[in-house]
């Protein structure tokens, strides 16, 4: 295979992958503290950070030196306080709706861009902002007589994972995607640490081995991440994310019985098109730039 084509198998399996991990998140966070199974996914995650920025050059005295350490230990705080809400709405709201709004956070992040980072955003991706906007509308469908108020839930999820992805960028104009990756895990972890252990519960016997899936999956789906991004552009890698969305609805349904409304459905199809369209416009106005 090409190295292209061997990135987008990357970048599938990625994805395929953290379907399946949020799968297990939901399994585990139903009967578990969230903040305790995530303080757990984390310890293991930094774990595989270490062991991995050790084996490159300069190793982790290298790869930790940062040019700007408070803006990377921010990422990586919000990143773990992004799962949080992540999990606890896969249990309180389910898999196929959380992440049907989820796949709306490139356009939050486009929003964002402009008073955060002081990007000008044209007339054609404002109208795909509104147009995903109403596709997030419909998902969570106001007019019904009786509005679940834990939905809010993935809407602030979404929110916080757009100030991960503004912050990822403004780390990234000074340092490597080595340190960014670094304190993702490092830094995630120390904070969640202060909190988890007074959520600690017994494990049953059992879900050890789901608890190990859900380390085993979140390490393997980072790693095939980075090999994807080494080999593939980035747009061509956030493009391929959105299967991560059908897979997920089409577990949720087979697995937990979950079930798709057509808003649901509509919804979801606009908050997709409009963020690929979000994608596209912004790599393009970055090539125009170059």
């Amino acid at each position: 295979m090409t190295g292209r084509t061997t990135g987008l198998v990357f970048s599938l399996a990625a994805v395929t992958i953290f379907a399946a991990q949020d799968v297990v998140s939901k399994h585990l966070g139903s009967l578990y503290p969230p903040i305790f199974i995530i303080m757990i996914r984390y310890w293991a995650f930094a774990l595989f950070v270490i062991l991995l920025s050790a084996r490159m050059p300069g190793g982790i005295a290298g790869v930790a030196k940062s040019r700007r350490p408070f803006l990377q230990i921010t990422r990586g705080v919000i990143l773990v306080v992004q799962i949080c809400f992540a999990i606890t709405s896969f249990v309180l709201v389910g898999l196929s709706q959380t992440q049907s709004i989820f796949a709306a956070t490139p356009l939050v992040v486009a929003a964002l861009s402009v008073p955060l980072l002081g990007e000008k955003v044209g007339w054609r991706r404002w109208t795909a902002i509104a147009v995903g906007m109403f596709g997030v509308l419909m998902i969570i469908n106001p007019t019904k007589a009786h509005l679940d108020a834990r939905i809010i839930l993935p809407v602030i999820g979404s929110v916080i994972f757009a100030l991960y992805a503004i912050t990822t960028r403004l780390a990234g104009r000074v340092d490597s995607s080595a340190t960014s990756f670094f304190y993702t895990g490092v830094a995630g972890a120390a904070a969640i640490s202060f909190v988890g252990p007074f959520y600690w519960t017994t494990l049953a016997r059992e879900d050890w081995i789901w608890m190990a899936a859900l380390c085993l999956t979140g390490m393997s789906g980072h790693y095939l991440l980075i090999r994807a991004y080494d080999l593939v552009d980035a747009v061509t890698v956030q493009q391929i994310g959105y299967v991560q969305v059908v897979l997920v609805c089409a577990l949720g349904v087979l697995i937990y019985g979950e079930v798709l409304t057509i808003n649901m459905i509509l919804g979801a199809l606009l908050v997709i098109s409009a963020g690929l369209f979000t994608i596209w416009r912004e790599s393009r106005r970055a090539r125009l730039q170059r």
